[in-house]
């Protein structure tokens, strides 16, 4: 427990001063944000705000899980595995908002580039899991063994390239109003938090020897964020960019991983995928009227992500960002409720 509340404790302070020498350091630069011309027009006195805050996030949890294991720690295959997957994640978006930067507009690295680049870390990840540790293999819910069907190394594999593809991309679609990824993702990283932290103190029942060490990054995940979040919160002083959002959404996708909560996953983090899904309508419906002239076809959503629909209907920034924060946690609460539902109903504990 003490490695948990130093690894929190560190991340926080890391991040919270880190980010405020960050903000310092582009704003004398003049290093800013350039804001998509066809977003909400409220949105653009937002250009000029300095990005890449991801890089105090992840900086601050690496510090935090770092030291953490400085006390009677044993750094495990697993653990330092997603840390450097949430690492190379944070690279591949570094790269892709510099590059914004650098052509002075909203369009960082192509499709290809980027996708390659996520690519290479999701796969880098799987790789690594089932060569070097004892993971399980099987398509899971809330453990190891429900449904428990085995998908084998190479199943497991393409299953986990998928997962983290997704909600990196996720993440990044719901980074679009002031703290409002931020926000979900400390609800999101307290919940596998609570998950692995349960699972180190019930390994016989779950089976995960590294448990500890997966709780102590979502901890320090937690810290980075909430230093964050201080600058972050509207009017934001600093944007995350694709470094945080990339970072983030591959956090949760391997911790959803090695825990055995891979199905478990598109529940918790429902915000983000309400958020995806309602860009993959938009899309959907817009392409389906090829034959319309564009300024006459129909949008299910004013502007997607949805985020921007409500914006556009009257709502102010700051009521979106809670209600969505809302919504975040109920997701968050009841995968909780599911998890350990779960293990009543599995024998582990009587009522």
């Amino acid at each position: 427990m003490i490695r948990v509340l130093i690894a929190a404790a560190v991340s926080v302070i890391v991040s919270l001063f880190g980010t405020r020498l960050l903000i310092g350091s582009l704003e004398r630069r003049r290093i800013g944000q350039p804001i998509r011309e066809d977003g909400p027009r409220g949105h653009q006195v937002k250009a000029g705000t300095p990005t890449m805050g991801g890089l105090a996030i992840v900086g601050g949890a690496f510090c935090g899980y770092v030291v953490s294991n400085l006390y009677r720690g044993i750094y495990t295959r697993t653990g330092l595995i997603v840390m450097a997957a949430i690492a190379a994640a944070a690279v591949v978006g570094f790269a892709d908002d510099a590059t914004k930067l650098v052509r002075g507009r909203n369009l960082g690295l192509n499709k290809r580039a980027k996708i390659l680049g996520q690519l290479a870390v999701a796969g880098g990840f799987a790789v690594a899991i089932v060569t070097l540790t004892q993971a399980h293999t099987t398509l899971s819910f809330t453990r190891s063994t429900f449904p428990g069907i085995e998908l084998g190394r190479i199943g497991w594999a393409a299953v986990a390239v998928l997962w983290i593809l997704g909600s990196s991309n996720a993440v990044n679609l719901t980074d679009g109003l002031d703290g409002l990824a931020a926000g979900a993702s400390i609800m999101g990283f307290s919940a596998y938090a609570v998950i692995a932290f349960w699972q180190f103190r019930h390994v016989d029942f779950y089976g995960n020897s590294h448990a500890l060490d997966l709780a102590v990054v979502a901890v320090s995940m937690i810290g980075g964020c909430v230093g964050f979040l201080w600058w972050n919160a509207a009017p934001a002083q600093i944007f995350m960019g694709d470094t945080g959002s990339l970072a983030l959404g591959t956090g949760f996708a391997t911790l959803a991983l090695t825990t055995d909560t891979a199905l478990l996953l598109p529940l918790l983090g429902g915000l983000f995928v309400f958020e995806t899904t309602s860009v993959i309508i938009q899309v959907a419906v817009y392409r389906s009227q090829r034959g319309v002239p564009p300024a006459q076809r129909r949008r299910p959503f004013r502007m997607a992500p949805v985020h921007h629909h409500f914006e556009l209907g009257g709502w102010p920034e700051t009521r979106v960002i809670i209600r969505f924060w809302i919504v975040a946690g109920l997701c968050v609460s009841l995968a909780l409720g599911i998890f350990y539902a779960d293990y009543v109903a599995s024998g582990g504990v009587e009522l």
